[in-house]
């Protein structure tokens, strides 16, 4: 049977360990992939948040940080998708030329409400939080809609790139929702109440809702 000063020394140990820089080095290195989690955890698509924001190259160790970087990966597929679409000029149908057109237009409406969010972000103060805020919410609610919109083009269109357009959009639209939830997870996380709290993620939730019936009707 062990006696007292052999557990007191195994106790010891036990704790010098874990207060070691060892110990401590292995919780900062989990600690970005730890709030990448718990900050995915309840997001519209929390398996692509995790994905997207886990293999972000840059830095991501606050909240602020983690929704910098989603809107970033938003930007980043919604400038791809805009490429995609310009590759697709050779459009068969004078509607189908039309619908691309648009979209096109929208994604870069899109790009650039979702840079505008960026910067204001970036440059968050004390004084102006709450009006910063509700910039950056309004900015990415009004990419969502460009997306939508640009689905809502091909609705009557009989063509080939449907599949495509669709795969694309969607994609990022669901990136793009994650953003959103990130961004108003900043700022409830600053400890004040949250004007519309309730509208927004109402709105969120009816935006989602809207989008999965517009693509439904893609095939109709």
């Amino acid at each position: 049977m062990p006696t007292p000063l052999s557990l007191f020394n195994l106790l010891f140990i036990f704790i010098s360990f874990s207060t070691s820089p060892y110990s401590a080095a292995a919780k900062t290195r989990n600690a970005p992939q730890d709030l990448v989690r718990s900050s995915c955890v309840h997001a519209s698509f929390p398996n692509l948040c995790i994905r997207t924001l886990s293999s972000y190259a840059g830095p991501a160790n606050t909240p602020r940080d983690l929704a910098q970087a989603a809107v970033k990966v938003s930007i980043a597929r919604a400038r791809r998708v805009s490429k995609y679409l310009d590759t697709l000029s050779g459009a068969k149908t004078k509607r189908e030329r039309v619908a691309l057109s648009d979209c096109v237009e929208q994604m870069y409406d899109s790009v650039d409400e979702l840079s505008r969010t960026l910067g204001e972000l970036k440059h968050l103060r004390e004084e102006t939080f709450r009006w910063q805020m509700s910039n950056a919410q309004t900015w990415v609610s009004a990419a969502l809609t460009n997306e939508d919109t640009c689905l809502d083009g091909f609705h009557e269109v009989e063509s080939e790139v449907k599949d495509g357009v669709k795969r694309k959009i969607t994609n990022v639209a669901r990136v793009t929702s994650n953003a959103l939830y990130l961004i108003n997870r900043l700022d409830e996380s600053r400890g004040r109440p949250k004007v519309g709290s309730l509208n927004m993620e109402v709105f969120v939730i009816s935006k989602f809702i809207y989008f999965q019936i517009s693509v439904s009707l893609f095939f109709l």
